[in-house]
């Protein structure tokens, strides 16, 4: 009773992500505890992959579906984070058509807006320009399910066994994903890979 009434009075207070879902099956409300943690983060990672219009609702649907499988939840699982974006990531599977769309919008008008814009800003932001909407255009060339993989460890931070946690897949299958993935974005961008986050796929 006195963890629940401490993740009643403050849901962070030293408590694991599976402590606080554990709590939730007997007190709902400890469940905010995740969501306070969380939300941002998962809305952030839906924008980038979605749009900032789509992503209110895609990050909102996360936890409700979080919050109505948390009996389910694994509480030998210490961490939610990969649990909760591998729901976001199914969701966002859901508007594939869309994300393809961003991206190539993105690689269409990136430079065209930049050139727009004051000749300063225009210098200053060039090259930034070209290389988002060539990024833009070789993410929406990659298969959804290496996207997926390549997004998960390179916006999201995850690591690899977590991408795997996310999405239910074997390690393995997210190790060759994630190079092919990478492979073509180097490929596509003259060699340069701006996800890789310190490990060499």
């Amino acid at each position: 009773m006195a963890a629940v009434m401490r993740a009643l009075s403050d849901p962070a207070a030293g408590d694991t992500d599976a402590d606080l879902i554990l709590l939730s099956g007997r007190e709902p409300e400890c469940f905010a505890g995740i969501f306070d943690r969380y939300y941002a983060e998962i809305h952030g990672y839906v924008a980038r992959r979605l749009g900032p219009s789509l992503a209110d609702d895609v990050a909102a649907e996360t936890f409700l579906i979080a919050f109505d499988r948390r009996g389910r939840y694994d509480t030998a699982r210490p961490s939610a984070r990969p649990w909760l974006y591998g729901i976001a990531s199914n969701l966002v599977a859901r508007h594939h058509r869309a994300e393809g769309r961003l991206y190539k919008a993105l690689a269409r008008i990136g430079l065209d807006d930049a050139v727009e814009g004051h000749a300063d800003r225009v210098v200053a932001g060039l090259d930034a320009e070209a290389t988002r909407g060539r990024l833009a255009a070789a993410l929406a060339a990659i298969a959804p399910g290496d996207r997926d993989v390549l997004l998960l460890v390179a916006w999201a931070g995850l690591s690899g066994e977590e991408a795997a946690e996310a999405l239910a897949i074997p390690a393995g299958t997210v190790r060759s994903r994630l190079h092919r993935a990478r492979r073509k974005l180097r490929a596509a961008l003259g060699g340069a890979d701006p996800t890789t986050v310190g490990e060499d796929a």
